[in-house]
């Protein structure tokens, strides 16, 4: 084998190992892209707002005290018709004796 022929194989075989090489660069390059674009962003973190709270709190103790006086309005309608039924049944109990 020739000088040259070792010369021309060996520029053959430069060129494959300088295209795979550019190769493995470029599938390096890609992954480190990946990389870099999955990385997850941490959210950014809220600042505490009062007015909001106190917004909220303001509805719940509203909403508590309509409850509240609903159910005292259910409460006297309840006695209320309790004796108003006492009395009732007074007043017949003496209207059948015949008094």
């Amino acid at each position: 084998m020739s000088d040259l022929e070792k010369a021309a194989r060996e520029a053959v075989e430069a060129a494959d190992n300088t295209e795979l090489t550019r190769q493995i660069a470029a599938i390096l390059a890609a992954q480190q892209l990946l990389n870099q674009q999955q990385a997850p962003t941490p959210a950014p973190r809220q600042e505490f707002d009062a007015k909001k709270w106190l917004v909220i709190g303001g509805v719940v103790v509203s909403v508590g005290l309509v409850a509240s006086l609903f159910a005292v309005a259910i409460a006297i309608g309840a006695v209320c018709a309790t004796a108003c039924l006492l009395i009732l049944r007074g007043l017949w109990a003496d209207f059948q004796k015949g008094k």
